[in-house]
Order: structure tokens, then C-alpha cells, then sequence
């Protein structure tokens, strides 16, 4: 019986220590990012336009991270093609390069980012609608997809086409 409780006792305590702990700022960072990206088009040369929907449990702030989101979603995710577009891989396919230049990456997706120079909102694309406890915000956005690979280039997170040659 002893064994049992100081058994038990263990188990409780290495629960308790584990659920008390305070998730880190990259954990912070990730959790940021919900969001879902499409092909909305295609774009003029070296950009792309897709529709970004962002999930948040404020609607400015689903509205304010449509931009984010969708440069965070074209440098990690990709997203897939159909209706006439191409679909497009990840310009960061490195998968933990989000953790790895955690630094950059966090200054870079700030508020006053540098990721704002790459992304600009289409016009009268944007709507936002409530989901449940939610709010579910939209846009279709253009994305210097040229730049922003430059741009990674150069701070050594990606190597550039010309690499090898």
C-alpha cells in the first residue's frame, strides 16, 4: 500500500509540475498563428495572391493578423492550387527553421515587423464573420514573394536559387 501511494503521490506531482509550467514565447509565438491559406489568383510577376482566413477570439485582432498570416503561411506552409493556380511550396521547407532563427523570426513577425514590407491587403477583399466563439476573418492579400525570399537569403535562413552553381 505504501508503494502504491508514494507511487500515486509521484504520478500527482510530476502532473501538477508540468501542468503549472508557462508555455515559452516561441510556444506563445506558434499558438499566434492560426490561420488558413488558398490561392485567390495569380499575381503580377514575383508575387503571390492568395485569401488568408484568421481565427482569433477578438475581431480586430483576426482582422489586424490577416497580413501576418498570410507571409507566415507563404514562407512555412505553402498552400495548395486549384481553380486555375498554381499551388506553391514553402520558401522556408527547412522543417524546425522557424525554431532554429526563432530570434529573427519573432522580430521579424512583431507588430512593427519587416514582414509588413511584403504584404499589402487587396482592396475591398476584406470581411469578417462570427463562428461560434469566435471570429473568422478574411482577405485576399498580395505577397512580394521575391522580396521576401531576398530578404530570407540574405539573413541566411534560406540558400538562394543560384546556390550550387
Amino acid at each position: 500500500m505504501k508503494k502504491f501511494l508514494l507511487l500515486f503521490a509521484l504520478i500527482l506531482a510530476t502532473a501538477l509540475s508540468g501542468a503549472a509550467k508557462k508555455p515559452t514565447k516561441s510556444q506563445q509565438a506558434m499558438q499566434q498563428f492560426r490561420y488558413e491559406l488558398e490561392c485567390a489568383g495569380n499575381g503580377v510577376q514575383g508575387t503571390y495572391l492568395v485569401r488568408v482566413w484568421t481565427y482569433d477570439k477578438k475581431q480586430k485582432e483576426a482582422q489586424a493578423a490577416c497580413a501576418r498570416n498570410a507571409v507566415h503561411g507563404v514562407i512555412f506552409k505553402g498552400f495548395a492550387g486549384g481553380d486555375g493556380c498554381i499551388g506553391q511550396k514553402a520558401l522556408v521547407p527547412t522543417p524546425g527553421a522557424e525554431m532554429e532563427y526563432e530570434e529573427f523570426f519573432n522580430l521579424f513577425f512583431s507588430d512593427k515587423g519587416e514582414y509588413r514590407k511584403y504584404v499589402s491587403i487587396v482592396a475591398g477583399s476584406e470581411l469578417c464573420e462570427k463562428v461560434g466563439r469566435e471570429y473568422r476573418a478574411g482577405a485576399i492579400v498580395s505577397i512580394q514573394k521575391d522580396d521576401l525570399r531576398k530578404a530570407l537569403e540574405a539573413a541566411g535562413i534560406i540558400k538562394g536559387l543560384n546556390y550550387g552553381f
